[in-house]
């Protein structure tokens, strides 16, 4: 121990407490430690964040078991300087960033599901920028409608009579119940009493809805008979079919078909309802999928009312889509639990720019990322990751290109694996899981996953452009 640092720790330890030597706030202040802070930074704010680092001081002081170990000089104008400016930091950081998906799986929930199609991003910043006519009829110079955005297009695309577009799908489904089955019963089968995410449940739902749930069936066996039966018994409202996409019955089954339901809805004058969730538009055999109910489908059957979302393979920003027979749209745009639901314009913008991309199917699988994604061939993935192989291995990071599998996620196609190409890279320091925390919290964080102690990057969800960021997060942070 230095003469200097042996003087300190002596006049420590003639001080009865250590936390008499922490300088005044004022002092600090004015010291030159806090210069270039104070130009950078508001004085209010500089205040508040010192008010804590010296907090932190005195706290650690109060606890210290050895003497000789204080936290720093405590004396020194520089250590609080330096807590200050990491805690500026810190509070200058987004909580809400762009992450890179290498996770393989498409529809993530929890990194925020579909990325967005360019031209839905030019169209939400061109409305995000300025006013829009969001409630204004440009026409006639007096008030419109916010539902009348992409009301023709929805109707166009899939053959509906109606259209209404809310904030989300949840918030779509309680509001058919709510306008079509209040105070009423709802027949449900048993083997689609799903949960559809965060906790929430289809029971649940319509009990939120004011509906009365009836269930119908058993959870594998759910036949007509069983609805009339259920009807005969309860004078429902409305038959709910709930599209099980995130889970598969299979083995001894059987289920009445939507067509036999809107039949029987249409005997006993039930409204039906179906609950599609994801809502694909495209054709998923184009995409490598297996067959999947689509809301051009429904509607064909007859269904009254088709619920779905905008986020998920339709792969358009957070909404839920309501379609189907033009009364019972428009008696939902008059319900008051509308409004509380309503959808903001840059929502409208970027469904409306995203829903114009599908007048070109082709159009649409190569511009929607998440169709692009889907549609993505083993082969063009491979390729993908031998360049960004070799671009590592030139910088010294042991690495190589993998075969791997992509799920879709988001509750959609249980079960279902596409073929996928990616990456494996060796950690040289504290090994994967200490990598994979590494990059998640880098500037630009990179959420992949670990496997057999090493880290994996799934190219299939990292978008083209970003191969050259992974490049570089990865070569900065592998041999740290």
């Amino acid at each position: 121990m230095g003469v200097a640092r042996r003087k300190y720790f002596a006049r420590l330890r003639s001080v009865s407490d250590a936390r008499r030597l922490i300088p005044s706030l004022e002092r600090l202040l004015e010291s030159e430690a806090f210069v270039d802070i104070l130009e950078a930074h508001p004085r209010g704010l500089v205040v508040q964040h010192l008010r804590t680092e010296l907090d932190r001081v005195r706290r650690e002081l109060g606890e210290r078991a050895d003497p000789e170990a204080p936290p720093g000089d405590v004396e020194d104008p520089k250590l609080y300087a330096a807590g200050v400016d990491e805690r500026l930091r810190a509070s200058a950081t987004p909580s809400l960033r762009a992450v890179i998906n290498g996770t393989g799986v498409i529809l993530h929930t929890n990194l925020g599901r579909s990325p967005l199609a360019d031209s839905a991003l030019d169209a939400m910043a061109s409305v995000a920028r300025g006013y829009a006519n969001l409630e204004y009829d440009l026409d006639s110079g007096s008030r419109g409608s916010r539902y009348d955005h992409c009301t023709a297009l929805l109707r166009d695309l899939t053959g509906a009579g109606g259209a209404l577009v809310s904030n989300n799908g949840a918030a779509a489904l309680v509001l058919a119940l709510r306008t079509l089955a209040f105070g009423r019963t709802v027949l449900v089968s048993r083997g689609e009493l799903v949960e559809i995410g965060g906790g929430f449940r289809i029971p649940e739902i319509l009990e939120s809805s004011g509906a009365v749930l009836v269930e119908v069936g058993s959870t594998n066996r759910t036949r007509l008979e069983d609805y009339r039966a259920a009807a005969e018994k309860n004078d429902p409202a409305m038959i709910l079919k709930v599209h099980r996409s995130n889970f598969r019955i299979t083995g001894f089954t059987e289920e009445a078909s939507l067509e036999e339901l809107v039949g029987l809805g249409a005997e006993l004058d039930m409204r039906v309802v179906h609950d599609l969730g994801s809502g694909l538009l495209a054709d998923p055999e184009r995409l490598g999928l297996p067959a999947e109910p689509r809301p051009t489908e429904s509607v064909a059957a007859g269904t009254d009312i088709v619920v779905f979302s905008g986020d998920k393979l339709l792969g358009g920003p957070q909404a839920g889509i309501l379609l189907g027979k033009a009364e019972w749209i428009e008696r939902m745009r008059k319900d008051p639990l509308c409004r509380a639901v309503r959808v903001d314009k840059t929502t409208l913008a970027g469904l409306e720019a995203t829903l114009q991309l599908y007048r070109d199917p082709e159009t649409a699988l190569r511009e929607i990322p998440v169709l692009a994604m889907l549609s993505a061939s083993p082969e063009a993935l491979a390729a993908r990751a031998d360049t960004l192989v070799a671009s590592l291995a030139a910088a010294g990071v042991p690495c190589e290109a993998v075969e791997t599998s992509s799920v879709v996620g988001g509750g959609t196609f249980p079960g279902v694996e596409l073929e996928s190409r990616g990456i494996r890279v060796e950690s040289q320091e504290g090994g994967a899981d200490a990598l994979a925390r590494r990059l998640r919290n880098a500037s630009v964080p990179l959420v992949g996953r670990v496997e057999d102690g090493s880290f994996w990057v799934d190219l299939r969800t990292v978008l083209p452009w970003q191969d050259a960021v992974v490049l570089d997060l990865v070569s900065r942070h592998v041999g740290q």
